[in-house]
């Protein structure tokens, strides 16, 4: 079964009086498989960031429906979104959204304090998932004494500690310099093949060609797609940038 499946979505914003519709998105249909590491691209105002706000629960579309784990997204109310949002996503920004007052092994605990969980659930945690990222030395520096790339490897252990269904990323790389973004990029790699499932939202074509498939969107519809297959990085690194030219001239 799918581990994600999007059906019909539609998201239509009225403007501020009324008067005008705007269709971000239009007809979107798509499924994602448990281990999959799925990558999602489009010009500016395509609706990728609309469709992740969705899957988020941050937002409700006009009409369709979200199946995650085969729970029906629409069907929960606010505190039961809140709840299922705490037990089976992780988010990953492109600003990394740490609390500056709080250490790093406060940022990377919060979601498991939110949740409830004992103090000694929270270390044993704490000390798998710093140890496989490299941050045990980083758990009392302030976000604000730590590089880009150390942030977004906190933020990265603040998703993976709730040991979420799936992981949604917005432009995490958008903030790195290129040593911290092939860093970040070869970290998601890994933890893909750990068995974990990613939906990132990108503009970068190097971090899409890290994802098993890419999902392209124009104009509010998925307007094509490209599964890796036996592709190098570099092949499809060449399929992706092919297709955006594409997508640049209305093909």
């Amino acid at each position: 079964m799918s581990l994600l499946n999007v059906q019909g979505l539609k998201k239509t914003y009225l403007s501020r009086f009324g008067t005008n519709k705007v269709e971000a998105l239009k007809d979107i249909n798509f499924k994602i498989d448990p281990d999959e590491f799925v990558a999602i691209m489009g010009e500016s105002g395509s609706g990728k960031t609309t469709l992740l706000n969705l899957i988020a629960t941050l937002d409700k579309p006009t009409s369709g429906q979200i199946l995650l784990n085969g729970h029906n997204l629409s069907h929960l109310n606010n505190k039961e979104l809140s709840k299922f949002r705490r037990d089976n996503l992780g988010f990953i920004f492109q600003d990394f959204n740490l609390l500056d007052t709080f250490t790093v092994e406060d940022n990377i605990l919060l979601p498991l304090v939110l949740r409830g969980e004992s103090y000694a659930e929270m270390q044993m945690k704490l000390e798998i998932i710093t140890s496989q990222l490299n941050l045990i030395d980083l758990l009392k520096k302030y976000p604000y004494e730590i590089s880009g790339g150390q942030k977004q490897k906190v933020a990265v252990a603040r998703a993976l500690i709730t040991n979420p269904k799936l992981i949604l990323a917005d432009e995490p790389t958008g903030a790195l310099d290129s040593k911290s973004s092939d860093e970040l990029l070869e970290l998601f790699r890994i933890i893909n093949k750990d068995g974990q499932t990613l939906l990132m939202v990108t503009h970068s074509i190097k971090a899409a060609s890290m994802a098993n498939r890419i999902l392209f969107i124009k104009d509010g519809k998925i307007f094509h797609q490209i599964h890796r297959g036996n592709d190098s990085d570099q092949e499809l690194y060449k399929k992706i940038s092919d297709t955006l030219i594409m997508l640049s001239k209305g093909n």
